[in-house]
């Protein structure tokens, strides 16, 4: 049998099963959700409005330089930039990057095998902007933290810091960057997956109502679906298509309400420039939400339009783009990293400690040099 063959066998069984005849309605399981049946009403038109307000942005990135099944060794970076209207704001006063090194071990304790995190940040300036270690300290069988029915894995306990990190930046952000009515955007949603992560959330919340300063996540994906199974993106798109919604910026509100602990927001959905029919998924802390008016929330998504106009991706914030490049931590750097880790480790005379731990997780890593090498 032919390829093509097999591909158009793929492509048939798709288009049986992916169907579009019924959208049904926004789908949140579990009862901290409240979804809202799709109606043409809830569609409004993005206009240009001068508010004068700030948006921030902020986003993080980590990667792994050495990891073993005990140990875990991570470079973490967070980043933030603001905007007002168009224009970046370059002055700020606070560091608008901050860099640390996040060193997970496993130890046990109580019967299990828990993992505890230390945090080393490369300028002594960054120290107050990074979380607690008492909170990066997990069992290996949290729940929040495990893979399935399996025990979690260290280098996602690693990360954990990376995320942590980014509610407790954006609070000094909102301290000494925004005022009233300014607007922080988080690179995500705002619902707290992890242990302990809803302490720095709900430090990030109180915080801005009490300065004025909006917290809204925005996604660059979106799982969510309908009621019949389909994707919630494409069929808000397939139904703004059937009911002739003709705006060449939209926002959809709201889809749904979250009110659980982990999870307070209100469920937006966003097109964010004439030039795409990209939508993502957008969310405002519900508290703030509920007490916003309609030309308050036609002001945010003004700016959010005025911000998403880059031509490399056009429709979504080129503040999160920027974040986003700023936070990364590129493979070329990584193992920069991991050169100077390994060389010092060596110095020391340390290295065949830790080398049988590595080589009990790096034969991926080794089989991926040589197929390289073979190719």
């Amino acid at each position: 049998m032919m390829l093509t063959d097999v591909l158009d066998r793929v492509i048939e069984n798709l288009d049986r099963y992916v169907g579009e005849a019924d959208l049904g309605n926004p789908f949140f399981p579990g009862s901290g959700y409240k979804a809202y049946p799709f109606s043409v009403e809830n569609f409004r038109e993005i206009k240009d409005i001068e508010s004068g307000h700030k948006i921030a942005f902020i986003d993080g990135g980590n990667q792994e330089i050495v990891g073993a099944p005990n140990f875990s060794v991570q470079i973490n970076r967070v980043f933030f930039n603001v905007f007002q209207d168009k224009q970046r704001i370059l002055e700020t006063e606070i560091p608008r990057r901050i860099e640390f090194f996040s060193v997970t071990f496993s130890k046990f304790r109580h019967d299990e095998i828990f993992y505890d995190t230390s945090i080393f940040p490369v300028s002594e300036e960054f120290e107050a902007f990074l979380p607690g270690e008492k909170d990066l300290s997990f069992s290996s069988m949290d729940r929040s933290v495990m893979q399935g029915n399996l025990r979690a894995d260290i280098s996602l306990v690693s990360s954990l810091s990376r995320r942590f990190a980014e509610w407790e930046f954006s609070k000094h952000i909102i301290e000494h960057e925004l005022g009233e009515r300014d607007v922080i955007v988080e690179d995500g949603t705002l619902q707290t997956a992890f242990t302990n992560e809803s302490k720095y959330s709900k430090a990030v919340y109180e915080l801005a109502k009490g300065r004025g300063v909006i917290v809204t996540g925005l996604t660059k994906t979106c799982g969510l679906f309908t009621t019949t199974g389909l994707s919630l993106l494409g069929a808000a798109r397939k139904f703004a298509k059937n009911n002739n919604i003709t705006y060449p910026m939209w926002y959809y509100y709201p889809v749904a309400e979250a009110f659980s602990p982990v999870h307070e927001a209100v469920i937006l959905l966003v097109k964010l420039n004439p030039m795409t029919e990209r939508i993502f998924r957008f969310e405002i802390y519900r508290d703030q939400a509920k007490k916003l008016s309609t030309k308050e929330i036609d002001e945010i998504m003004s700016g959010l339009y005025k911000n998403s106009s880059d031509i490399t991706f056009p429709g979504y914030p080129y503040g999160l783009i920027d974040a986003d490049s700023n936070a990364r931590v590129r493979s070329d750097e990584m193992q920069r990293y991991k050169y100077a880790l390994l060389s010092a480790m060596s110095k020391k005379g340390k290295w065949q400690k830790f080398a049988r731990h590595i080589q009990a997780k790096d034969a991926h890593d080794k089989l991926n040099q040589i197929t390289k090498w073979e190719h």
